[in-house]
């Protein structure tokens, strides 16, 4: 959705005001890591930016029988939290099937807002396709698996 120009006066004058207000919300309610390009609808309203792998589609390998993560054993799993969080939505709750291109990490500390309004959250890298190594079937299973492992 391109609505305003990127490189416009008021892109800029949006960004001075909507940034800090965008960083004190989102980081209250959601723990936001502002990566510039937001899919907490696709993601149970849980910031996949809090994974410390920085894992955007789905869990690594290595989450615990409990539910927790592999890395910090004391936290649960963002991607477990994602996945219980997105089946109580009344909208969005079939997002968490969808395969999130590559995070563009010149958009870190960005407005997520600004960017979808100007476009720049929706710029992919060069020869990244959804239909890639990572198939949106792949994504489906694995989630699904994971819902399962953490409903016993």
């Amino acid at each position: 959705m391109k609505l305003i120009s990127e490189n416009s006066t008021t892109t800029k004058v949006l960004e001075l005001i909507i940034l800090p207000l965008e960083k004190i919300g989102k980081e209250a309610v959601f723990d936001c890591r502002m990566c510039g390009q937001c899919i907490l609808q696709s993601t149970g309203l849980t910031c996949p930016m809090r994974c410390p792998k920085n894992l955007r589609n789905g869990p690594c390998g290595g989450v615990r029988a409990n539910g927790n993560c592999e890395v910090y054993p004391d936290k649960p799993c963002v991607w477990v939290q994602a996945i219980e969080r997105s089946a109580r939505l009344p909208i969005w709750r079939d997002h968490i099937h969808r395969l999130q291109p590559p995070v563009d990490w010149r958009l870190q500390g960005t407005s997520s807002w600004v960017n979808l309004f100007t476009g720049r959250d929706s710029v992919q890298p060069r020869g990244w396709t959804e239909g890639g190594l990572a198939t949106p079937y792949l994504r489906t299973v694995q989630v699904s698996a994971l819902h399962e492992k953490t409903r016993c």
